[in-house]
């Protein structure tokens, strides 16, 4: 008998975990590699509504194989009895003979033996679970989405090599009950913290910007329930202008009722029907089972607030991806989704999230458009492979989305103008950041820049995984770009990169956007650098930015150039405005100007900011980065510099997190102590005066610059005084 979705013998599960090993060779259910990702990620951001009416993604939308060839060769050293679980219809070869039916087990005599399953799934990803003594299901086996078999004339079967099979793509679903289609994340009970009647509502305060599903509690009655949800008391209390809402009519005797979809807010407005009544109201808290592997602490309370406000906006707008915000969009968009990523780095190191992310949005050949149809979130989507790779060390997804990064950037290729340049043509999308008065027109030199370092890493991914002819041409294609963004927009006038190329001429006008960039792509001189940290970055005189996103890049780059006592000043101000505001999580823009409910408002509606963004948690990558100062200097933390900066605090302690465990710093004016597990590290430090350290010698590398070598599994303890 034919059946969709068959599991033979189990019932269904619900995985309850995002977290879970990374082990190559377990035994794990196994897909096309990419499909799965695809598919949830459809799963996902086409659950967003608008005032009760579905509202899609912007952008092309692309779908599973629903028909898989899985196959590998064993060598059975004893006959051996195996269990197939399969998502979909399917058949079993063993040496190219099939087995009636839908066999849940097969016999395996000794010996070299090759296993094919075929898989038909539309509504869900083909996907199997084998398993037995020596034959079981895991990474190593082989796909095609192909029909890769013949008869030959003698009547043998034969494999076609002309598309190569692929390796299996995996998670974390372990065990046959463990279905990926009917994956969920967890949810745990959260009570409000106040309920009042507000005029003919019920208008409930959980305390703080939340996600998950409302429950109504010994809920009885016939008639209507709505629900107005609020990131704020005044939306859920401007019933005609809320974001969200739902509408349910019930008749049921006196039980617990659970609304269909997570939402976002801290108020959420009820009303109700004459004859409908609940006693008490609560939620369901949804979320993604990431631990905190790194940290952050020092003297400043204010600074620890905002650190500990940027996790809880980091852990929020992590799901089954790595989204922008939980109001809206709930998209994966892929710049906001790069930021993610660096966050993700220092403080959940999860690798499979970042995985996921990245191959959900680079979708299936062939390309129409960019990336969320944004020419710079195409390129950043280049940027974030090498990335993971330098954070991670894990080459073979590397290896596994060359080609994938290959089409892509011919797709970027083909979109040059005469001049060799990116140009916003008909279907693009150049974004850069959300700002009043912002001009997109003509080549803008911030696109260039994002565009010469994606060539870059073309070039480095080409080398790693043996393409040297490959890594060639990008490398002079990555030089080509770089010599015209600066013979085309560097100004010796004005000090710093101009804004745009319009009709055959560079503008006039400075924005900080490439200029920032370029510090810490490490483009510039120390003399140019000079040049746009005064020129730019503390110069009043040119537009401010008033989004997280960009206000991300904008302090890295002045990190970077050693201002973290700038930088300090400047999230006390920034994010500790919004904290005064009473922020709970870190939004989508922060204006200062702005006062009361017009902080509110975005895009034309009276609530249409996102008050949860995941851009809006830069400072977790900012502390751990450039203040504990700790960064990859070779893929996997094989090495790794130290170069704390206490940016004008008195002392701060924390852990960065590696594949191989956490890097631990503390840091006063005159202490530092410093644990890693990893690797071979180098300290930098300046000091005052020689610093010291029973457990090695200080080599000095200028004034007041020195360099002490950091062996694994060793504790150093150092005096010093600080600057």
């Amino acid at each position: 008998m034919r059946r969709m979705n068959c599991l033979l013998r189990i019932a269904c599960f619900i995985c309850s975990s995002l977290c879970l090993g990374n082990n190559l060779s377990a035994q794990t259910w196994i897909w096309y590699p990419g499909d799965y990702e695809i598919w949830l990620s459809n799963e996902m951001q086409n659950r967003r509504t608008e005032r009760g009416t579905f509202f899609p993604v912007f952008w092309k939308i692309d779908n599973h194989y629903p028909l898989v060839d899985f196959h590998k060769v064993f060598d059975v050293p004893a006959d051996e009895e195996v269990e197939i679980y399969v998502e979909g219809q399917y058949n079993v070869k063993l040496d190219g003979k099939a087995f009636e039916g839908y066999p849940q087990k097969i016999f395996v005599p000794a010996g070299q033996h090759k296993i094919n399953i075929k898989v038909f799934n539309q509504k869900s990803v083909p996907a199997i679970f084998v398993r037995g003594k020596t034959i079981k299901s895991d990474s190593s086996w082989l796909l095609t989405y192909e029909d890769k078999e013949w008869i030959d004339e003698t009547g043998k079967t034969s494999d076609i090599s002309t598309t190569k099979w692929v390796n299996a793509g995996y998670w974390n679903f372990n065990t046959p009950e463990q279905l990926p289609s009917q994956f969920k994340l967890p949810v745990r009970p959260q009570d409000a913290v106040s309920m009042t009647a507000v005029g003919a509502g019920t208008l409930v305060d959980f305390g703080k910007e939340t996600f998950g599903f409302i429950k109504l509690h010994k809920l009885k009655g016939k008639g209507k329930i709505t629900v107005y949800y609020g990131e704020s008391r005044e939306e859920a209390l401007d019933t005609t202008h809320t974001e969200t809402f739902d509408k349910v009519y019930i008749d049921q005797k006196e039980g617990d009722f659970v609304f269909e979809l997570s939402k976002a807010f801290r108020y959420v407005n009820i009303f109700t029907d004459p004859d409908v009544h609940f006693e008490k109201v609560s939620m369901l808290y949804e979320y993604a089972d990431l631990e905190d592997k790194g940290s952050f602490r020092c003297n400043d309370e204010e600074i620890n607030q905002i650190y500990e406000v940027a996790k809880y906006t980091f852990h929020l707008s992590t799901r089954e991806f790595f989204i922008d915000g939980i109001k809206r969009d709930r998209w994966i968009w892929s710049g906001d989704a790069y930021q993610s990523y660096l966050m993700n780095y220092y403080l959940t190191n999860d690798n499979e999230t970042v995985k996921r992310t990245i191959l959900a949005l680079r979708g299936k050949d062939p390309i129409t458009s960019h990336i969320n149809t944004i020419m710079d979130y195409t390129l950043y989507w280049f940027l974030s492979i090498y990335d993971y790779y330098l954070y991670s060390g894990d080459v073979s997804f590397v290896r596994n989305n060359y080609d994938r990064m290959k089409s892509l950037m011919h797709f970027v290729l083909g979109r040059r103008n005469k001049d060799g340049l990116l140009e916003g043509l008909p279907g693009d999308w150049v974004f850069i950041d959300w700002a009043e008065g912002l001009s997109k027109e003509g080549a803008v030199s911030f696109e260039q820049l994002l565009f010469a370092r994606s060539l870059e890493t073309m070039a480095l991914v080409a080398d790693i995984v043996g393409q040297q002819e490959d890594a060639q041409q990008y490398a002079k294609l990555a030089g080509d770009v770089r010599k015209k963004l600066f013979d085309i927009y560097w100004s010796q006038q004005k000090k710093a990169f101009v804004h745009s190329f319009v009709k055959g001429s560079p503008t006039h006008h400075v924005t900080r956007y490439a200029n920032m960039f370029a510090i810490f792509f490490d483009y510039l001189s120390d003399e140019q650098k000079s040049f746009v940290k005064d020129s730019v970055l503390l110069n009043k005189r040119v537009p401010p930015i008033t989004t997280p996103y960009m206000r991300f890049y904008e302090l890295e780059a002045l990190c970077a150039l050693g201002e973290q006592s700038y930088v300090t000043q400047e999230m006390k101000s920034y994010w500790g405005g919004m904290l005064k505001l009473g922020a709970t999580s870190f939004w989508e823009e922060y204006n200062p100007q702005k006062s009361g409910a017009d902080h509110y408002a975005m895009y034309g509606r009276k609530y249409g900011k996102s008050l949860c963004h995941a851009w809006g948690a830069s400072p977790l990558y900012l502390l751990g980065k450039y203040y504990l100062g700790v960064k990859p200097t070779s893929p996997g933390y094989a090495t790794y510099t130290i170069e704390p900066a206490l940016g004008g605090l008195k002392w701060m302690e924390g852990k960065v997190p590696t594949p191989n465990g956490n890097i631990e710093v503390y840091c006063s004016t005159t202490k530092l102590q410093v644990l890693s597990p990893v690797g071979i590290g180098k300290l930098i430090l300046k000091s005052k005066i020689p610093p010291k350290c029973k457990d090695g010698i200080f080599v000095k590398r200028g004034d007041n610059l020195y360099e002490l070598k950091i062996e694994s599994n060793k504790r150093y303890q150092i005096t010093y005084q600080a600057f």
